[in-house]
């Protein structure tokens, strides 16, 4: 009788300490999983800013190819300042002239004769935060002639 009560209790005691463990291992999952969230928050927290901003950065683009500022100073140091601004939180131009079309970076909003599905002219220009697409390119695409 004393035996089959000591493997019962030897049994009782494994299965607690295996629950025990089980529910460590779920403790510390959930701390790697909340502190990697966070992480992710802090890190794209300014992503909407962002955003809002890339068609300032567009307007200023345009305005610098004008004929009237072409070689203005000023404007020039304005659009370099923005730009350095947002290089520090993380902001990357897409570069897409010359490369082949690819639909995560690009969106084709036009095709024109030229080297088959490759970037031949940037329309719009896509950009990344912190290495996450949070804007794509809007290109026009070569497309052989038939």
């Amino acid at each position: 009788m004393q035996k089959a009560k000591i493997d019962e209790l030897t049994k009782q005691l494994e299965e607690a300490t295996n629950n025990w463990k089980r529910a460590l291992a779920d403790y510390q999952n959930l701390e790697k999983r909340v502190a990697s969230e966070k992480d992710d928050f802090y890190q794209f927290a300014n992503q909407q800013l962002v955003l809002k901003l890339l068609p300032v950065l567009d307007s200023l683009d345009q305005l610098i190819k004008l004929d009237k500022y072409v070689g203005d100073e000023h404007l020039k140091l304005v659009d370099k300042q923005f730009r350095d601004v947002l290089i520090s939180e993380g902001l990357a131009k897409i570069e897409v002239l010359g490369k082949d079309f690819n639909p995560e970076e690009m969106e084709c909003v036009e095709t024109a004769e030229g080297k088959d599905n490759q970037v031949i002219k940037e329309l719009r220009s896509g950009y990344r935060l912190k290495g996450k697409i949070i804007r794509v390119a809007q290109v026009v695409v070569g497309k052989k002639k038939i």
